[in-house]
């Protein structure tokens, strides 16, 4: 399956979890063209529960700020297993956040590796391959790792050193020659 990352900012994840910034999720023809049923909101707006059309018979809004300090974490199982019951049920999931890159991201990311049985290095490649410019903040990155942990007992992406501060060892390479600010 070929990336679906420019198609009005709603990328398909799975064939029933999707990833969008809160501009394609305030859009009802995009909701009922993909037969969304469920949308779960991670920003500190409601914006997008005003826009749900008629068959999105599932709003959750997870009102966490995109700040490295922000716990998200607290929110994996229920996000993972709000998920998991929406796609047993035939329904579609729109996971949001104001971009799409970090919040958003980190818990499809998490869906993955509760449901699909991924590692966190699986899961954000696949993750990354549907849409190039996922990138979760560092205190993100810290919760999966962490989640990894507890789901698997070991951890497949770890963080590292670099001069640009602690970053998680999949970024180590693209940033070896970045000069520090």
């Amino acid at each position: 399956m070929p990336p679906s990352g420019t198609l009005h900012g709603l990328c398909q994840i799975t064939e029933q979890l999707y990833l969008s910034n809160a501009r394609a999720a305030t859009d009802a023809s995009l909701l009922r063209r993909f037969k969304i049923t469920c949308v779960i909101n991670v920003s500190e707006s409601e914006a997008s529960r005003a826009s749900c059309s008629e068959e999105v018979v599932d709003y959750v809004h997870i009102p966490v700020a995109d700040s490295p300090l922000s716990t998200l974490c607290d929110h994996f199982h229920r996000v993972a297993d709000r998920i998991e019951l929406v796609r047993r049920s035939n329904g579609r999931t729109l996971v949001h956040c104001n971009a799409g890159v970090s919040r958003s991201a980190t818990l499809c990311m998490a869906y993955l590796m509760k449901h699909r049985d991924e590692t966190l290095l699986e899961a954000h490649r696949w993750v990354k391959s549907r849409r190039p410019i996922v990138r979760p903040n560092v205190g993100f990155w810290r919760q999966l790792i962490d989640y990894e942990k507890e789901l698997r007992g070991s951890t497949s992406v770890h963080m590292v050193s670099s001069s640009l501060g602690e970053i998680p060892d999949v970024y180590e390479e693209e940033t070896k020659h970045m000069l520090p600010f």
